[in-house]
């Protein structure tokens, strides 16, 4: 697993090459953000020693495979001194709950973790605040570092190979697009991450960027065009 320093409060973890977790210092320790695939826990928590502090907590932008994969793994692992956060809509999924009448793309592995905290709009986790975000799953949320307005967008965007909704099918990862619950609604998140105007943009899949904004907005008008 590859560790990048994104910002003081930010470091990129990245497994495969391309699916991302983070780690977001607070004063008690890390914030982990996603989980990456199954069977990553000894390399995430190796992360977390190499960079000087316990993990803390897990916030979950959403509840595919390639972000919750080792959650089972971590909470085993950090039972007691953890606590899990998943939005509400997604953990209902995970729970067995119909939310959709549609089935629902992508990974969904089964979870023996309940979550501590069932995430809504303007909860926060540590210094994160978590902005309603759904189209890709239907509870997807993202998380604005209000110290730096740093966002972690999870997979509404991609940045692999330039930044792009994850709304409709773009090489080289089309992926994003394919596991896309709701494209209009997606989209209708990217305007919404996008009007929070953040600092640096940090994605599920792909490398984090400063300073997003006119790539983002050309990312969404692609995206527009693609869907009418």
């Amino acid at each position: 697993m590859r560790a990048r320093q994104i910002t003081p409060q930010l470091i990129q973890l990245t497994k495969l090459r391309f699916v991302n977790a983070f780690l977001v210092r607070e004063d008690d320790g890390f914030t982990l953000v996603d989980t990456t695939v199954a069977r990553s826990g000894d390399a995430l928590l190796a992360a977390a020693e190499e960079a000087g502090a316990p993990i803390r907590r897990i916030a979950i932008t959403h509840g595919h495979g390639d972000h919750v994969g080792s959650l089972d793994e971590l909470r085993q692992r950090l039972d007691g001194t953890v606590e899990v956060s998943m939005p509400a809509v997604d953990a209902r999924i995970h729970a067995g709950d119909t939310v959709a009448e549609d089935k629902l793309p992508g990974s969904w592995p089964e979870l023996e973790t309940q979550p501590d905290v069932l995430l809504e709009p303007g909860d926060r986790v540590g210094s994160l605040e978590v902005i309603e975000a759904p189209g890709h799953t239907p509870g997807h949320v993202a998380f604005l570092d209000t110290r730096d307005r740093t966002l972690l967008a999870g997979d509404v965007l991609t940045t692999l190979g330039g930044v792009a909704v994850s709304s409709h099918f773009t090489l080289p990862f089309p992926i994003a697009s394919m596991a896309t619950w709701d494209k209009e609604l997606n989209l209708e998140s990217a305007r919404r991450l996008r009007t929070l105007e953040p600092r640096v943009l940090a994605t599920g899949h792909g490398p984090a960027l400063r300073e997003p904004g006119k790539a983002t907005v050309r990312a969404i008008e692609r995206a527009h065009r693609a869907l009418c």
